[in-house]
């Protein structure tokens, strides 16, 4: 079996209110798949890397996390595309991507992997709160820089659905949205909160209210 085909480590120092020098890696472990033919044609290592850097500086930016020391001690990341089931998972400081699903995704593959790499790099850099939040917010949060980046998919739920405010991904991405009007840049607080731990009450520590008056006004502006 020939040795996967993979792109020069490129070291980009950001500066978003403090350098921070971090090693971006693209590794196409099953080049001879069609997704993986399909990602290179239609998306690019070159490109990956430009999402992996474009989104990593959006996050920051969205967590409101200026200096290195806000922000989680990564040194490096790497996308690997592999043959796996779902869509893309993140461990660490590694993200694997689903070739059968990049061969089977029907319309703008680019735009989607790019979508679903702002999700998956948020993981990367979210807090979240020791392993004790719910799943459910951490989907969301990564779900929300998908959306405020501009890259939420058509098939994605409408704000205002959804049963619980934990249900997670689409449905908690939109009302994070919500309750950030309610106080400016309350995702980015909440994030910060879950640095040290989790505890329901930190919706009321931002907004002044429980998350349960939220989730009702929220419901109510949609007449859900």
């Amino acid at each position: 079996m020939a040795a996967p085909k993979c792109i020069a480590i490129i070291l980009l120092a950001m500066a978003v209110g403090g350098n921070h020098a971090v090693d971006f890696e693209v590794i196409n472990s099953v080049q001879s798949s069609d997704g993986a033919k399909r990602f290179e044609n239609e998306i690019g290592k070159p490109n990956a890397l430009q999402i992996m850097y474009d989104a990593t500086q959006f996050i920051w930016q969205t967590f409101a996390q200026q200096t290195s020391a806000d922000r989680k001690n990564v040194q490096s990341v790497t996308l690997i595309v592999e043959s796996m089931s779902g869509v893309a998972g993140t461990s660490n400081d590694q993200i694997h991507l689903s070739a059968e699903y990049v061969a089977n995704y029907e319309g703008d593959v680019k735009n989607e992997i790019t979508g679903v790499l702002y999700h998956e790099m948020t993981h990367v850099w979210q807090w979240n709160g020791n392993g004790n939040a719910p799943s459910g917010l951490i989907e969301g949060i990564a779900d929300y820089v998908r959306l405020t980046a501009g890259f939420a998919p058509s098939h994605w739920v409408k704000p205002g659905s959804g049963d619980r405010w934990d249900q997670g991904y689409d449905v908690t991405a939109y009302f994070l949205q919500y309750c950030d009007t309610v106080t400016s840049g309350f995702v980015a607080q909440m994030n910060s909160k879950l640095r040290d731990g989790w505890d329901l009450g930190f919706f009321s520590d931002i907004t002044g209210k429980s998350v349960d008056e939220l989730w009702s006004d929220y419901k109510a502006k949609y007449g859900k």
